[in-house]
């Protein structure tokens, strides 16, 4: 029988570049198209980008700065929470230690900029 959970040490997993820094992935699996948990660790402005098919939830853990969401900016701190639908260009402004929930689960190629950019996984 598969087992219905799954478990992951979120500080175990190795970092991964993204547009906001470094992200440790949890629950990125072929077989999970759900949803995954990224804790990401902000350290310079993120790139401003988007997703046509992905809805996030960040909740900031720690530091402060903004979020800015199509084109507006809000400050941000510890237990500030943000749903970010598809189409909402967005990025984090400032250091900053995050959980990302991205609703279905996390697709590379779900992830649009629209200024040419270098790739995120060359």
């Amino acid at each position: 029988m598969d087992k219905r959970f799954e478990r992951v040490q979120l500080d175990e997993l190795s970092p991964v570049p993204c547009p906001c820094g470094q992200a440790r992935r949890a629950f990125a699996s072929a077989e999970n198209q759900t949803a995954t948990l990224h804790l990401v660790d902000i350290q310079e402005d993120a790139k401003t980008h988007y997703h046509k098919r992905l809805t996030e939830i960040y909740l900031v853990l720690e530091g402060e700065g903004e979020i800015e969401l199509d084109g507006e900016r809000f400050p941000v701190k510890p237990m500030s929470a943000i749903m970010i639908k598809p189409g909402c260009r967005h990025r984090a402004i400032g250091k900053m230690k995050i959980i990302n929930l991205p609703v279905p689960a996390f697709d590379p190629e779900d992830e649009w900029f629209d200024t040419p950019t270098e790739p995120m996984n060359p």
